[in-house]
């Protein structure tokens, strides 16, 4: 595939939805572009703001948190696997509040709380850590969530 060609497809691409440059490098590598090409394009779908990773890494962050129900911690490792720089990405990062962490966090445990069987209090409450550290919440926001019987909101 020559240059033009991958060009073409790739702005196509991005016109449909957002996309970062790691990506697009490597849909060029499995097109078989060679490296020279795959410069010029990059560079063509940057100056052309077809390609923006901090335009990427916010609607991601938002996408992450709003849709799939990530915390902080997955959503950082999924942009690191993708090549974002770690600036870019906290900055992304931090235009959610933890309050919309909080609001995502809250319905998930009560959900999981009425499906989880456990023989004692402690026992749910540290199943319940599990889940949401796998889900990627850090503890200060599961602790805030999770105050044994002293937080009725989460309780109820």
């Amino acid at each position: 595939m020559t240059g033009q060609e991958a060009f073409s497809k790739l702005a196509a691409l991005c016109a449909r939805s957002e996309h970062c440059q790691h990506d697009m490098l490597e849909k060029m590598r499995q097109w078989g572009v060679s490296d020279e090409e795959q410069a010029e394009v990059m560079q063509r779908l940057v100056n052309g703001r077809y390609v923006d990773d901090s335009r990427f890494a916010r609607a991601f962050v938002i996408d992450k948190v709003r849709y799939n129900k990530w915390g902080r911690r997955k959503v950082e490792q999924a942009l690191w696997l993708k090549h974002i720089d770690k600036s870019v990405a906290n900055e992304a990062l931090d235009d959610i509040s933890d309050e919309e962490y909080l609001s995502v966090l809250r319905p998930l445990l009560k959900q999981k709380r009425r499906s989880t069987k456990a023989r004692s209090e402690y026992e749910l409450t540290m199943k319940l850590i599990k889940f949401a550290l796998s889900r990627g919440f850090t503890m200060d926001i599961i602790r805030r969530c999770i105050e044994v019987d002293d937080e009725d909101e989460f309780m109820d």
